[in-house]
């Protein structure tokens, strides 16, 4: 994988995914997913026929989300007809699973530059609105012993010992770091403002952020998902499958867990040779990756499995890498990856997370894999690791190196 090249990545910032307050719900999930990649041909002046196709994650591709919203994005954004577009779902994996779709297109030589990213309009098209059959059938609930994400992530809470207080106090320190992050202009350098039809700028900061969440007001807060799980059945299913847990802690609410909004996110990559011909300068490459299916009960274990895959693809290990990016899916899949790995919270999510400033489905993973390159260079650092966990039980990694100009 060494010679594919990451040359820009660039997002939307993430407005909120409620109709009634998202400053960005007035536009079309086409509209916000053609901001990204009329960003990175503008940035670069970008030649778009050379581009051999565009791949973006999207979670729940129907209604004004449907369709292909890739190729029509495209042609929107204005590219080259002769662009295809390919939309791509493995959960909250998506957006980097696009971009290793794209990388995989690159190293087989099938394309020399590939745009991949992420969309979704949760304001628009509400979370499990293409359907969960593994949720709403029970004939393959019952014998998965399938539960909803929140439920799992208090298992995983449950089974380590996690206290509301550990918790919490993750979250607290994820909405600090997000709002030190954006006062220092951590995010300058890929922030896409957004514009409505006239050209006004409708969001240009992340929107959802509680800079002075603390321990006092999140404890505040009720449980998400207890009376859930009970009206459900779901903690029955959780205790039958792990019966050393005797009942069911609930320690997640809204503060701790990552919050519902809009938002897209596009990375341009591609082989050495075909940067050079447009005049792009590579800024990293991409050593590894992988992608995991995990236990699907407990579901948001895997990105130990699949990190540890990506770095042996590197050839490397776990202290080798200087910052890390795992989505805040929910606080506890945090701190059991750092428990699991012994990653201090120094190389962890430094500028905060989607706790903070929110998990838009299908483009998270572009958006996390675009911060850790700009902090790798913010930083003066070099070996970063992206991976986040899906539904299911998948997960995915993805290993870069920051580079300074042309590589061989």
């Amino acid at each position: 994988m060494q010679h594919v090249q990451i040359f820009d990545a660039v997002r939307t910032p993430r407005g909120k995914g409620k109709a009634s307050v998202g400053a960005m719900a007035e536009l079309s999930p086409v509209e916000l997913a053609t901001v990204p990649l009329k960003a990175l041909k503008e940035r670069s002046t970008l030649d778009t026929s050379a581009v051999g196709d565009v791949v973006l994650g999207c979670v729940d591709p129907v209604a004004d989300q449907g369709g292909d919203i890739a190729r029509t994005a495209a042609l929107e954004a204005g590219y080259d007809e002769a662009v295809p577009g390919v939309q791509v779902n493995r959960f909250c994996a998506s957006g980097l699973e696009a971009c290793a779709i794209a990388a995989g297109k690159v190293a087989s030589g099938e394309a020399g530059l590939v745009v991949a990213g992420g969309v979704e309009m949760m304001s628009r098209v509400p979370i499990l609105s293409s359907g969960m059959p593994v949720l709403a059938d029970p004939g393959i609930a019952i014998p998965r012993k399938s539960v909803p994400q929140g439920i799992s992530a208090d298992l995983i809470a449950t089974l380590r010992g996690y206290s509301r207080d550990d918790v919490d106090a993750l979250a607290m320190e994820s909405q600090k770091r997000a709002a030190q992050a954006w006062n220092e202009g951590r995010f300058s350098r890929s922030i896409v403002p957004v514009k409505d039809r006239n050209g006004l700028t409708v969001l240009d900061r992340d929107e959802a952020m509680r800079p002075k969440a603390d321990m006092q007001s999140l404890g505040s807060l009720n449980p998400s998902f207890e009376g859930y799980a009970k009206k459900m059945g779901y903690d029955a299913v959780v205790e039958q499958k792990y019966p050393e847990i005797g009942s069911l802690k609930y320690v997640h609410h809204a503060g701790n867990s990552s919050q519902i909004v809009d938002g897209a996110a596009a990375l341009l990559v591609g082989s050495l040779a075909a940067g050079k011909a447009q005049g792009l300068t590579a800024r990293a490459r991409i050593l590894g990756l992988a992608s995991v299916g995990s236990e699907p009960t407990i579901m948001l274990t895997g990105p130990k499995a699949a990190c540890d895959r990506a770095l042996k693809q590197a050839g490397l290990s776990y202290s080798d890498i200087d910052l890390w990016e795992l989505n805040e899916a929910f606080a506890s899949v945090v701190l059991y990856f750092q428990e699991e790995t012994g990653i201090g919270h120094d190389r962890m999510n430094v500028n905060g997370g989607a706790i903070a400033m929110g998990h838009p489905l299908g483009a998270t993973g572009a958006m996390i894999l675009g911060t850790l390159l700009d902090e790798l260079e913010r930083a003066d650092k070099q070996f970063g690791c992206a991976t986040l966990c899906a539904a299911t039980g998948q997960a995915i990694a993805m290993v870069i190196e920051r580079i300074d100009g042309d590589t061989t």
